[in-house]
């Protein structure tokens, strides 16, 4: 079946109100409580005198999530206006790049700090010489730099005078695809999922080795670093990439219904919104893994009693 301009556009502006009251409820409640989390946590990490490899790791995570935290309040008002957007064509295509940046940074890092837990785990003594804070700052810069390159074309893509003039922002939910969007979706997302199940299989093999009393602490920090990261990976990325690649596919053959297009979409804001919630989860992983952070924390709450 043919479906003409008009009867597209008159899908993609009827999201009901409804829906925006809920995506900007929502956006609220995380920039409420994960900035902060994270805000404390990253003072927190920087008033560290000795630096691991895992801090620092986990210090870049926190600076990722705010990163992207911070351009919420554009999210919530372009919800708020019934998917309108009055920020204009360069913070839209700041947002979307913020987006990607935070996402596949947070998303290394956890691999990054998954690889540091298996050195340390399973090849503790041969790792030494490699597990320094100094490296992992290398490391880090490299993925930084990494990433904003591969991201930058977001920020210098021609201005839509369409989408402009009907205040939408197609960058906002990437709602627009490219002939290699799919195949950089799946290579930059299989990377580090590879990277954290390995790691986390072969950590588990080891540890059911262990049987020391001395070593018990080790193990427990170990198992919990492995439910807190893949809790995370699993709830706030692996639907948005499963869902983001069925959106790519399906667009690039170009032969759906109205209906399709929409429900598709949907999915796609969605589980975009649900990447957020990483920034609320990572607070919980410094809380467990890191004792200064939790120290701080702590305090602040016992001050306040």
């Amino acid at each position: 079946m043919n479906i003409s301009e008009k009867e597209i556009r008159g899908f993609y502006d009827s999201d009901p109100h409804q829906e925006n009251i809920i995506f900007s409820t929502f956006y609220m409640l995380i920039f409420i409580i994960a900035v902060p989390g994270n805000a404390l946590a990253l003072w927190a990490f920087l008033h560290q005198h000795s630096m691991s490899p895992s801090k620092v790791f986990l210090m870049h995570l926190s600076v990722a999530d705010i990163s992207y935290i911070l351009i919420l309040p554009m999210r919530i008002v372009y919800h708020l206006s019934d998917s309108h957007w009055p920020f204009g064509h360069v913070l839209c295509q700041l947002a979307g790049f913020l987006f990607y940046l935070n996402m596949y940074c947070s998303l290394y890092l956890m691999s990054f700090i998954s690889l540091d837990r298996f050195l340390a785990v399973v090849l503790p003594m041969k790792s030494q010489s490699v597990r320094k804070a100094t490296y992992a700052k290398i490391v880090v810069g490299i993925l930084w730099a990494t990433v904003i390159v591969s991201m930058s074309p977001i920020l210098f893509s021609k201005k839509n005078m369409t989408n402009n003039s009907t205040g939408t922002c197609n960058k906002l939910y990437l709602e627009k695809t490219s002939p290699t969007a799919l195949a950089s979706t799946v290579v930059a997302f299989i990377l580090p999922l590879t990277t954290i199940m390995v790691s986390y299989i072969l950590i588990l093999l080891k540890l059911r080795t262990v049987k020391q009393q001395g070593r018990r602490p080790m193990k427990h920090k170990a198992v919990r670093m492995i439910i807190l990261i893949v809790m995370n990976f699993l709830f706030a990325f692996v639907p948005y990439h499963v869902s983001r690649v069925i959106y790519i596919e399906s667009h690039s053959h170009g032969h759906m219904t109205a209906a399709s297009r929409e429900s598709l979409g949907r999915a796609n804001r969605i589980t975009s919104a649900l990447t957020c919630v990483s920034g609320v989860l990572d607070p919980v992983m410094y809380f467990f893994l890191n004792r200064a952070y939790r120290d701080r924390l702590l305090k602040l709450f016992w001050k306040r009693r």
